[in-house]
């Protein structure tokens, strides 16, 4: 199946208060699944890495096999595409377990996109965060 998938993190601090949001779609356009999930303390690029975890790891319980990923974080998408060099030692490790998730897949493609038009992946980030404080 293919899927249409769009992921954000939020850290409220940075680092501060962090959580990830995935929405996955089928590639009729249908929701299929949304995600979030409440990471603790992380920096927002931390955040943005375990977005992309959470919907790897959705997309394969969805039995998805070609995936095409949006998010809104430029460094996170040059980083995975290889246009940046990763120097960072967390994000280095995030990015060896990205890479062994999308080794499941047929095809992964991570494209980036502006902000306005990943809100609703923000605000599924944001509402982890919220939910764990108000828990």
């Amino acid at each position: 199946m293919k899927f249409k998938i769009y992921i954000d993190g939020c850290s409220k601090g940075n680092p501060g208060r962090a959580g990830a949001g995935a929405l996955i779609y089928d590639d009729s356009g249908r929701l299929l699944s949304e995600v979030n999930r409440y990471l603790g303390q992380a920096t927002n690029n931390v955040a943005e890495y375990n977005a992309l975890l959470l919907a790897l790891e959705s997309a394969d319980s969805l039995k998805g096999r070609q995936l095409q990923i949006f998010s809104d974080s430029e460094l996170m998408v040059k980083q995975y595409n290889g246009e940046y060099k990763i120097k960072n030692k967390a994000l280095q490790s995030l990015h060896i377990e990205v890479r062994r998730w999308v080794a499941k897949f047929e095809q992964v493609l991570l494209s980036h996109i502006p902000r306005e038009e990943n809100k609703e992946a923000d605000e599924l980030a944001n509402k982890a965060v919220k939910e764990h404080l108000s828990a």
